[in-house]
């Protein structure tokens, strides 16, 4: 009898135990299970080049959501992003999508500018201002292999590199 006394209370112990570990999984990894808190808007990009799903989502610098799904649309091949927002966020008909780095080199994330608009989204709704990321590799490229304008006669000469002749200083 008293042996018996003891599993069950070591089974309730580690039930207990993995209850917990569970409830902890769902909320440090901040999983939605029943959950209505946000709604969900789209928005098409050009190119979103480095941004991945669970991006944060901001607007003023503040986190309002995180990007939910990217796919690509094959009739029109432009990305299409889905983002989630707190139903506390209002988005307006105008709101400006770009997707931005944090830092030089830093993850992608999605910055959103309110507009002027008087109507505002609902769940399933799309906003149609988007800008996409700038390719940092498109840019050096074309810096270090492009046409680079030289300047006039002289650039580049003997005194100084800036074009004066060694008559000229005086």
């Amino acid at each position: 009898m008293k042996r018996g006394s003891v599993e069950t209370g070591v089974g309730v112990f580690v039930l207990i135990g993995l209850l917990c570990v569970a409830y902890l999984t769902i909320k440090l990894g901040k999983m939605e299970f029943l959950s209505s808190d946000y709604y969900r808007v789209s928005a098409r990009f050009s190119t979103v080049a480095g941004l991945k799903e669970g991006a944060q989502v901001e607007i003023a610098g503040v986190q309002v959501g995180q990007v939910e799904r990217i796919a690509l649309d094959p009739k029109e091949m432009v990305a299409n992003v889905v983002l989630k927002i707190h139903n506390g966020i209002e988005l307006d008909e105008e709101t400006i999508a770009a997707v931005k780095t944090s830092g030089l080199i830093g993850d992608k994330y999605i910055r959103l500018q309110p507009g002027g608009g008087l109507e505002m989204l609902k769940d399933g709704g799309r906003l149609k201002e988007t800008q996409a990321s700038v390719d940092m590799e498109d840019l050096v490229g074309k810096y270090a292999f492009g046409d680079v304008k030289k300047g006039g006669e002289g650039g580049g000469g003997e005194a100084g590199g800036n074009g004066a002749k060694p008559g000229d200083l005086k």
